[in-house]
């Protein structure tokens, strides 16, 4: 391998404020065809076995785009780089691979082939659909080995804020707002609450 091969790794979960890994750069943007969605269960880092949190998976959808953020990693990069991934999304997550079209937001960029992680309905951690109250409710009940299931959910909606001001992610912040309205009945019961 390299200093002149590259990969472009998109993220748009935890992935747009964490990566873990080292990149050359990275470009904020969309992929299209795809909707993000809280119907992947995560029995390690925002929840465990007895209590699965809910993390983000994308759906197959012709007329949605998700945004995120994509990640170059050149050279020596890109074997360290798939290989954390490996563990992290696929050997712990139940993600498998696809390779996406990501459009950069910053005008005059051309479009670039990117590696991503889907959880399918296949995995046995996948959850599926439900309402955005009840996967609020699990949400505000669930913690993992790298924190509080609320702090996942907080953090994307922040970044989506930040990022992608003028992007109205509906599911996203449908469910933000029903976890929040939670909140005074958790701060009632004594349960920690994670802050930003």
């Amino acid at each position: 391998m390299t200093e002149n091969d590259s990969l472009w790794i998109f993220g748009y979960g935890s992935l747009v404020w964490k990566p873990d890994f080292t990149f050359k750069r990275s470009q904020v943007g969309y992929i299209q065809g795809y909707k993000r969605r809280f119907w992947h269960g995560d029995n390690f880092y925002r929840g465990n076995e007895d209590m699965p949190g809910r993390v983000v998976t994308l759906v197959e959808d012709d007329d949605a785009c998700t945004w995120g953020v994509a990640y170059e990693v050149t050279g020596s990069q890109i074997e360290e780089a798939l290989k954390y991934l490996n563990v992290r999304e696929a050997e712990l997550g139940g993600y498998i691979t696809r390779a996406v079209e990501f459009t950069p937001r910053e005008k005059g960029q051309l479009p670039l082939l990117a590696l991503v992680y889907i959880a399918t309905h296949d995995s046995p951690t996948y959850l599926g659909p439900a309402s955005p109250e009840e996967i609020a409710t699990q949400i505000a009940t669930c913690r993992g080995k790298t924190g509080h299931n609320i702090e996942y959910l907080l953090r994307l909606a922040e970044f989506m804020r930040l990022c992608c001001p003028e992007v109205e992610d509906d599911h996203l912040f449908s469910i933000e707002a029903a976890t929040l309205a939670l909140v005074p009945y958790l701060l009632g019961s004594k349960q920690a609450i994670p802050t930003m």
